[in-house]
């Protein structure tokens, strides 16, 4: 048997690894030969933002936690390492999966090369250009070690072709947290909140902000709520608050009574309200893609993204940090003059299964 780490550590990446445990488990039962260790770094260590989903998304417990817990990036990335690097010479494996862009993405694929164990990176090629986000060093910093790379589009193909990757060692594959969503349709469920916030089919907002741009200053961050209140013309937004965004909140004291502060929700209640709102409003990049196949508007403060094609193809429009930008393009919401969007290629349910197929010829 082969062993493959899975590298899990923050909320983003959960949603990325269970189809990918999914098709593995399937492989093994039909007599192939790849085992996997699951490891949780700990980088999200709270349930909100880590344990619900390993239980909702039927994930099953990690074999090994390495209980990073919070520190700034440097002292996330070093205790990643650090104990990735112990895990391997304890027993070492025989291929490094990372998905997506946090820290544990990129410290584990440095450790793992260091002790010459090859890194395969799903969500590889993506790029903003942006490089005051983490995200994006992250990005850059383990597709420069990566071995194979699984990619979500075209758009990141050609990133990656453009840098001197060779052909075969790029595997366009899909999208694995469109293969979440599309396994767990049917099993969406309304939050506690729904009926005590008065929230009915299509008429309200969902709002996610974290980016330092939005949110680190507490006059940029009362100044864009006022205008997201105003905005949405009164109609509810419900507002999962981020913990980062928690400790500006504080500083900003009131916001516009229609702005309905919740704890972070759990992956089927939070997809059950982007599925059902009006529109969704954030700073994210994974929403911007849930938000495409699910046909549902989403506006994007941001003056640049990683995810192009939820702009050229799907339901996102990237409008900038200006708050002054939101109201005219909620008035065009409003107006019925959103775009309808569609769906990329390969977004399809299937990509946990390409990528263990691609996983069984290399290894």
């Amino acid at each position: 048997m082969k062993l493959i780490d899975i590298i899990a550590g923050a909320r983003p990446n959960f949603m990325k690894i269970a189809p990918i445990i999914r098709a593995l488990e399937a492989s093994r039962r039909a007599g192939g030969r790849l085992d996997y260790r699951l490891v949780h770094t700990g980088q999200h260590y709270d349930a909100r933002m880590s344990g619900d989903f390993f239980t909702q998304l039927g994930i099953p417990a990690p074999q090994v936690n390495l209980e990073v817990g919070s520190g700034t990036q440097a002292e996330q990335t070093a205790a990643i390492m650090v104990g990735y690097e112990k895990l391997l010479l304890a027993r070492r494996s025989d291929l490094c999966l990372v998905v997506g862009d946090v820290t544990s993405t990129m410290a584990c694929a440095i450790a793992a090369q260091k002790l010459c164990v090859p890194v395969a990176h799903v969500e590889a090629g993506i790029r903003s250009g942006d490089w005051t986000m983490p995200e994006e060093i992250n990005r850059m910093v383990t597709d420069a070690i990566t071995n194979w790379f699984f990619t979500t589009s075209e758009v990141a193909n050609d990133t990656l072709r453009r840098s001197g990757i060779a052909e075969e060692r790029i595997h366009f594959v899909g999208n694995t947290m469109i293969d979440t969503l599309l396994a767990n349709m049917a099993r969406l469920q309304p939050p506690p909140f729904w009926d005590d916030l008065g929230l009915t089919v299509g008429n309200y907002f969902v709002a996610t902000l974290h980016r330092p741009a939005n949110v680190d200053s507490s006059d940029g961050f009362a100044r864009l709520l006022a205008a997201l209140g105003g905005a949405t013309r009164g109609l509810p937004v419900v507002f999962p608050v981020h913990p980062r965004t928690a400790k500006t909140l504080r500083e900003v004291g009131g916001v516009p009574d229609n702005i309905c502060l919740v704890e972070p929700q759990p992956y089927l209640e939070f997809n059950y309200l982007v599925k059902h709102a009006k529109a969704v409003i954030t700073d994210s990049g994974g929403i911007t893609e849930e938000t495409t196949v699910m046909g549902v508007p989403c506006i994007t403060l941001r003056d640049s993204t990683e995810r192009p094609e939820t702009v050229t193809i799907g339901t996102n429009e990237l409008i900038g940090t200006d708050p002054a930008k939101l109201q005219p393009a909620l008035d065009r919401l409003f107006a019925g003059q959103w775009k309808r969007g569609g769906i990329p290629a390969l977004w399809d349910g299937r990509t946990g299964e390409r990528i263990v197929a691609v996983l069984e010829r290399i290894l």
